[in-house]
């Protein structure tokens, strides 16, 4: 991820866009040669397979680069990502970014770290497919997810579909909606009326 400081000496040698909501910027099994920067909005990473079925595998926000595994290593992009807002980024031609990895160590050192944790996050996500039910799958989702409230409980940072949560953890959607009414009705969670979620204990169903 990098920082705004990081990211506004790019801004003079690189291209800004505008992605409107529901835009694809980088799509699976493509290469488009560019890294992009997301200045504001906010992003999904997809992952579809030959029947069309589709995993989410992250969320990104401000900071955090798009394109940089295909760009390195000059392979097809491994997953797509599509916007859930309008959303600004910066746009590195691989000539500019081969250039700025060289010439500045604060943004090679945060490409790099931001690398490394999407592949922990990979691994987690691996992790919690191969070991945890669809309880804790859902409720590690959930937990990672939010951020602390005001009263000493946890607020998902925003409305989360079912469907969306069923692609995460690779469950179905009716199994998604009996988790969370149980969660609900366990006192876990509370839907709140902008549709975000209230998280009240820090545990993870075991089933």
């Amino acid at each position: 991820m990098l920082t705004t400081e990081q990211a506004a000496p790019l801004a003079g040698a690189v291209e800004k866009r505008r992605f409107k909501r529901g835009e694809t910027v980088v799509e699976q099994g493509k290469n488009s040669l560019a890294l992009y920067v997301m200045l504001t909005g906010r992003a999904r990473v997809l992952m579809t397979d030959s029947q069309g079925r589709e995993v989410i595998l992250a969320t990104l926000r401000t900071g955090d680069c798009i394109g940089e595994m295909s760009i390195i290593d000059d392979e097809p992009h491994s997953a797509t990502v599509v916007t859930e807002s309008q959303s600004d980024m910066l746009v590195l031609e691989r000539a500019v970014f081969s250039r700025c990895m060289a010439e500045n160590a604060s943004i090679s050192d945060a490409v790099m770290r931001g690398l490394v944790q999407r592949l922990r996050q990979s691994t987690r996500k691996i992790g919690s497919l191969a070991l945890m039910g669809v309880y804790g799958r859902v409720a590690n989702l959930l937990l990672e997810s939010a951020v602390p409230g005001e009263r000493r409980e946890l607020l998902t940072r925003e409305k989360i579909s079912r469907s969306d949560i069923a692609k995460s953890v690779g469950a179905s959607r009716e199994m998604v909606s009996r988790v969370m009414k149980d969660f609900e009705e366990q006192g876990f969670i509370e839907t709140l009326d902008s549709g975000t979620l209230r998280i009240f204990e820090r545990r993870a169903a075991a089933r």
